[in-house]
């Protein structure tokens, strides 16, 4: 038999805010953390603006020394992780090291140190680059410095699997505590790649918004008048528990996770399937997953990402999975507020699907001004909805064509 899953403890560092309260807060009203780089100077870029994490210091949470082994995606890995953990009330000792693992994923890794080090490299030659260059950059040592740091022994993992990699993080996560492998799971994603480089790249793929007149329009999930996506930052982590582990320390339970699903576009190495197939066929997956139908669904925590394609051939693959029930289910996308996360969106869209479920309350899409008609569905436009639901979907599509879904529900005995 399957073991159930429930969430137990939540994480957050986004540009809307510094932890869970903080950034729900403003997700609710609708505040955007969209503004001008401040982290290297724009002159020659086309694109001038992002969601960049604000008013964050490493040394909040770590030693100097410890601090500069890491890179950033990191460092808002390991303050997540602090948070999901203290809020979980999950005490990892000898008794249960070895059933407790991490898995937080990452779309790029630390883009900031590659660029430092090569920089090094051109200029000084070999011998300048930092010994602690490869532990910064590489994708998996955000969750291998989250284990250590809290002496989880269990499953120690990660994957780079683009725009879907937080979101691939906690199904995987899921599963492995489903059959057995772990008990608990610190889990999602992580990302800081507001970089030159990554900037100038994702502008060069005509992906970005170059609404730089008016920062805080510029991400504009399902408008008419959206031209690409704003890129953001920061992590998104939960704590996943099997059922009878948490209650039998007595854990407060935020919501259950009940479905999983992955699929394949194979269809282009970074436009999404024109068909729809790709995501119908991961949400249908979910849902045949968790052993609910399409009407069941209440909300839908979309990957909108505000460029052209992605958000109309979500439309329609909602469409095709939900049938008529598509113009009855509440749908939102909240990169309309903290930005396009890359590889940290999954996680940080999963805590607000979570915490749409508890607190009783749909985040909106902000910046829905102009209605698009191949964008017809319902999608909670700039005003938050107070709505009970027993079901929310979350939603993850990345490059080259991969994509994960998944389904929390209302936590009943």
């Amino acid at each position: 038999m399957k073991r159930r899953v429930v969430v137990t403890g939540l994480g957050l560092i986004t540009p809307c805010g510094n932890d869970v309260t903080t950034t729900w807060t403003s997700i609710i009203r609708g505040q955007s953390g969209v503004g001008f780089i401040e982290k290297f100077d724009t002159e020659k870029y086309s694109v001038k603006i992002a969601a960049e994490v604000r008013n964050f210091d490493p040394l909040n949470f770590m030693e100097k020394k410890e601090a500069r082994r890491m890179g950033a995606f990191t460092h808002f890995a390991i303050a997540a992780s602090d948070e999901a953990i203290k809020h979980s009330g999950l005490v990892i000792d000898d008794s249960n090291a070895e059933m407790i693992g991490t898995y937080i994923s990452s779309g790029i890794g630390d883009f900031w140190a590659i660029e430092r080090e090569h920089d090094k490299l051109l200029s000084g030659g070999p011998d300048r680059v930092s010994p602690f260059f490869i532990p910064q950059s590489i994708v998996n040592l955000a969750a291998g410095n989250v284990s250590i740091r809290h002496g989880a022994k269990g499953p120690n993992t990660a994957t780079a699997t683009a725009c879907a990699a937080g979101a691939h993080a906690i199904g995987d996560s899921f599963r492995y505590i489903e059959r057995g492998d772990a008990d608990a799971m610190i889990c999602g994603g992580a990302e800081s790649a507001i970089t030159p480089m990554s900037v100038a790249g994702f502008a060069s793929l005509k992906a970005l918004s170059t609404r730089n007149n008016d920062p805080q329009k510029a991400s504009r999930p399902f408008d008419a008048e959206r031209d690409g996506f704003v890129i953001g930052e920061g992590a998104g982590l939960m704590i996943l528990e099997e059922l009878e582990f948490a209650k039998a320390r007595g854990a407060k339970i935020y919501a259950e996770i009940v479905g999983y699903g992955m699929s394949g576009d194979a269809f282009h190495i970074t436009a999404p399937d024109e068909t729809g197939s790709g995501p119908k066929r991961v949400m249908l997956k979910a849902m045949k997953d968790a052993g609910i139908g399409p009407e069941q669904i209440g909300y839908i925590n979309a990957h909108g990402t505000s460029t052209p394609y992605n958000d109309k051939y979500e439309t329609l693959a909602i469409k095709l999975a939900f049938g008529d029930h598509a113009q009855n289910v509440a749908i939102s996308s909240t990169k309309s507020m903290v930005g396009h996360a890359l590889g940290a969106a999954g996680g940080i869209e999963a805590v607000f699907s979570v915490l749409a479920i508890h607190e009783k309350v749909l985040p909106p899409t902000t910046n829905y001004e102009f209605p698009d008609p191949e964008c017809d569905l319902d999608y909670i436009p700039n005003e938050a909805r107070v709505a009970e639901v027993e079901y929310v979907l979350s939603n993850s599509f990345g490059f080259g064509g991969t994509n994960a879904c998944l389904i929390f529900k209302r936590f009943g005995e």
